[in-house]
């Protein structure tokens, strides 16, 4: 027994000593290879930034407002102002960023394309179940991956290793719980958001919703509700504000035109009497500082006249700022709407996902049986990873080494060989394979 376990030992040093010897060729390996930029996936985090060169300035001038962050939908298209839906589909963040700026040329009517940027904020993340120590959610980063998926998990389940059966049960039921009420409060949001967008001041409870706990449904439901009509009543309080800032302006061009008819009146009457008193100067019947008088008066009323036109122009000014403004500003609440419309819907999809995957880890936990037996056996692990192509999931057989992408589920399945009659201690342990041989040589 010794022997075998000495035996045993060896062979896992051995084993130590090749995966040290891969990981130096994986690092020998040519780094553009590894540096392929990532396609854009569904529920991924962008943030675009578009810039304008302004000649007459000689100045890049960022145009914020056609920019920001947006999460990518399970139809691959993102919504942006002016430009609307891009799809996303096959690009990667410098074709997405070239599309952008051609599109935003286009609709803008531009000279010169405008310089567009996207950069990932944040990938989905992958998720790793099985028979693993800790399965669950794991951030994604470039290059990650199977094996590297099942060291995240914590390695392959081992039942002493674990906490006990009861308290996995506890903490999936927990978070299953957790992501119930998530989901609830993102469908009902969702409806509240479409009901804005249609211009209606209230909504009714999601249908899909119906028949579950309905004292955390109605609570969600008011709380959205009172969300609903304080926005619409900030956008009404907005538009009478824009509204009667353009009736008043409108009032004070009517009096100031009532001013310039007095200042023409004024005007004319003086250019009479200017005439009658040169006449009497010109005779000697008046005196010169008369006509200077009358010449004065009749300067301060053409200044005035002037004055209340240049009020006239600035009143009118005003109103057409605040027409520009009261268009704008439904357009401005209806691009806000889209967007948080478009990102609870990716969270919706991303929620689902997760409460599918909890699921699953729920039945596995209370089907799963581990033998102490197996331990200090050698396993056979297995790896599948489940990916979404052309928006259905679909199941398909990996490696070790096989790269993994954002949203990927990794499924491990360890598997006990079977146990097979001991000839011999030197026969238990199994015959000892080229490549170990060769690393025991060296």
């Amino acid at each position: 027994m010794g022997l075998s376990w000495l035996l045993i030992v060896l062979r896992s040093v051995l084993r130590l000593w090749i995966v040290a010897g891969l990981g130096s060729l994986l690092v020998l390996l040519p780094k553009q290879s590894r540096a392929e930029e990532l396609k854009i996936v569904p529920e991924t985090k962008l943030r675009v930034t578009v810039i304008q060169w302004l000649p007459t300035k000689g100045v890049y001038e960022p145009l914020t407002a056609l920019g920001g962050e947006f999460v990518v939908t399970q139809d691959r298209t993102i919504g942006l102002p002016v430009v609307g839906t891009v799809s996303v589909d096959g690009r990667d963040c410098t074709g997405l960023a070239s599309e952008i700026a051609a599109q935003l040329q286009s609709k803008m009517g531009l000279v010169a394309k405008p310089e567009a940027t996207v950069e990932v904020v944040e990938y989905p993340p992958i998720y790793v179940v099985g028979d693993v120590t800790t399965a669950g959610e794991y951030h994604f980063r470039k290059g990650l991956t199977a094996l590297q998926a099942l060291a995240l998990g914590g390695g392959i389940f081992h039942s002493s290793a674990i906490k006990s059966p009861s308290q996995d049960e506890i903490r999936i039921a927990g978070e299953l719980k957790g992501v119930g009420t998530d989901i609830l409060r993102t469908k009902v949001r969702i409806a509240r958001l479409e009901a804005e967008t249609s211009g209606a001041t209230d909504f009714a409870m999601p249908a899909d919703t119906i028949g579950g706990d309905t004292k955390a449904t109605a609570a969600i439901v008011g709380q959205e509700k009172i969300i609903l009509l304080a926005r619409a009543k900030e956008l009404d309080r907005q538009t009478k504000s824009l509204l009667e800032l353009r009736d008043l302006l409108g009032a004070e061009i009517d009096v100031l035109q009532e001013k310039i008819k007095a200042a023409d009146a004024d005007i004319k009457s003086t250019e009479k009497e200017l005439v009658g008193v040169s006449e009497l100067v010109e005779k000697g019947l008046a005196v010169a500082s008369r006509k200077t008088d009358v010449e004065r008066a009749l300067a301060a009323y053409r200044t005035d006249r002037l004055d209340q036109l240049t009020a006239v122009m600035r009143a009118r000014q005003g109103i057409a700022e605040a027409t520009r403004n009261l268009e704008g500003l439904r357009d401005r609440h209806d691009t806000e709407v889209a967007g948080e419309l478009q990102e609870q819907r990716a969270k919706l999809d991303d929620l689902v996902l997760k409460e599918e995957v909890a699921r699953k880890m729920l039945f596995e936990t209370l089907g799963s049986a581990a033998n102490p037996e197996d331990l200090g056996r050698d396993q056979s692990i297995s790896f599948s990873i489940v990916r979404r192509e052309g928006g259905e999931p679909q199941e398909i057989p990996a490696l070790e080494s096989t790269a993994l992408l954002p949203g990927d589920v990794v499924k491990i399945k360890a598997t006990a060989p079977a146990q097979q009659p001991v000839a011999s201690e030197a026969q238990s342990v199994g015959p000892i394979s080229s490549a170990e041989a060769a690393a025991v040589e060296r």
